[in-house]
């Protein structure tokens, strides 16, 4: 299967460069610029390829291959670019000539002008240098450039005593990937400003090794105690399924010592159980699952997790892959008043202008659920951005983020 689809990706990419070159030939591009592009080309795909050809599980993703992934992105993204605009041009021309030859009329005197095609070209130009840009500024700034998203949810079974109970979510902070201690620094001082009354992760702390964490420990340990405490699940990639193990004694001591992780930086790993916290008499529900996705492990336990919890008592779910809320929670009849999910990172790529009504991305072709809050019948998801990045070694569009969430009763 992999070599199928390595042997697919090198067609594909080899069409779109022929095609490209093809066309700047025709707009009198000069052969060594040509010669130029098709250089860098086959250096980023070769190198590409060559990572992941070398890649080794046991050693999980190193910084190396993300970079690889970054600039083959750099150098494929606007390249497409180009090419759809160049193949509308063409279209065009050739209905225009088909009209032509059907109806019998004479070419237009301006179908093959110079303006015209020097138009086109400066055109796809123009729209090549945007994801060019916006992928070299999310490799050095995108990926660190945080968010703090606010969001006030009126709840219909929120007992009167957490009115505006004040939640902080992060999830998906990816150890292994992250690099810059400042930032992750200033980051932490801004969950503290947020005085939450309770903290929430929403799994993978990690990329796939416990030891990812080490450095990082000393900094997340300064996440400051919520009144109501600090609590976390674990993601898929905190499994370590994603690499080649000596043993299974070696991959569930890695996985053990992935648990160990969290009480070091003082949060409560929920592990398919809950915890109950109460004021005044009154009581809300914390219910933590282990992952459960459509497409990855499935050790969540609805069941097993909400021993104890009346049908009637408030809920708010920890369950890392938002896939799990879509198949298994909305419309479980225990209710589960407010899920708290992550995993999609919006595939770190996409366009959000809230103002506008604008918000696309990739991952909204695997996942119905995949950025933001979404409701159904009265109960609602949210899922985070996430706090750290995967595989690309940047975010475009779609920013780390912080949510902020204020309960009201309804």
């Amino acid at each position: 299967m992999f070599k199928l689809g390595l042997v697919t990706f090198v067609i594909i990419t080899f069409l779109i460069e022929v095609y490209l070159i093809r066309v700047l030939k025709s707009h009198g591009k000069k052969k060594a610029i040509r010669i130029g592009l098709i250089a860098i080309s086959i250096l980023v795909t070769a190198n590409l390829i060559y990572n992941f050809i070398t890649f080794d599980r046991s050693v999980g993703q190193t910084p190396k291959l993300m970079w690889s992934v970054g600039l083959f992105l750099t150098n494929f993204l606007p390249r497409l670019v180009m090419v759809v605009a160049f193949f509308l041009e063409d279209f065009t021309r050739f209905l225009i000539w088909c009209k032509n030859k059907l109806w019998k009329t004479p070419l237009s005197s301006t179908q093959y002008a110079p303006d015209r095609r020097k138009f086109v070209l400066n055109s796809a130009l123009f729209l090549a240098s945007i994801p060019f840009v916006g992928l070299v500024h999310g490799m050095k700034y995108g990926k660190y450039n945080y968010k703090v998203i606010r969001q006030t949810l009126k709840m219909k079974f929120l007992p009167q005593s957490f009115n505006g109970l004040k939640i902080l979510q992060i999830s998906d902070i990816h150890s292994g990937s992250i690099d810059n201690k400042e930032k992750i620094e200033e980051v932490i001082e801004l969950i503290n400003k947020q005085q939450a009354d309770i903290i929430l992760f929403t799994g993978d702390i990690v990329n796939n090794f416990y030891w990812e964490m080490d450095e990082w420990i000393p900094v997340f340990k300064k996440i400051k105690q919520a009144p109501y405490g600090n609590f976390a699940i674990l993601g898929n990639h905190d499994y370590g399924d994603y690499s080649d193990w000596k043993s299974e004694a070696a991959k569930q001591e890695n996985f053990e010592k992935i648990k160990a992780i969290f009480p070091q930086i003082g949060f409560d790993l929920l592990l398919n159980e809950n915890r109950i916290i109460e004021k005044n008499g009154e009581q809300i529900a914390l219910i933590g699952v282990e992952n459960w996705g459509a497409r990855f492990i499935q050790k969540g336990d609805l069941n097993q997790a909400s021993k104890g919890i009346s049908p009637e008592q408030f809920k708010i779910l920890l369950s890392h892959d938002p896939s799990h809320w879509e198949l298994e929670v909305k419309d479980h009849p225990f209710r589960y008043d407010l899920t708290l999910s992550g995993h999609t990172h919006g595939t770190q790529l996409g366009i959000e202008v809230p103002s506008l009504g604008i918000k696309w991305s990739p991952a909204q072709y695997v996942y119905k659920q995949w950025a933001g809050f979404y409701e159904h019948d009265g109960k609602y998801i949210n899922v985070n951005r996430g706090f750290g990045y995967h595989f690309f070694p940047g975010r475009v569009g779609i920013w780390p983020e912080i949510t902020v969430i204020e309960l009201e009763t309804e």
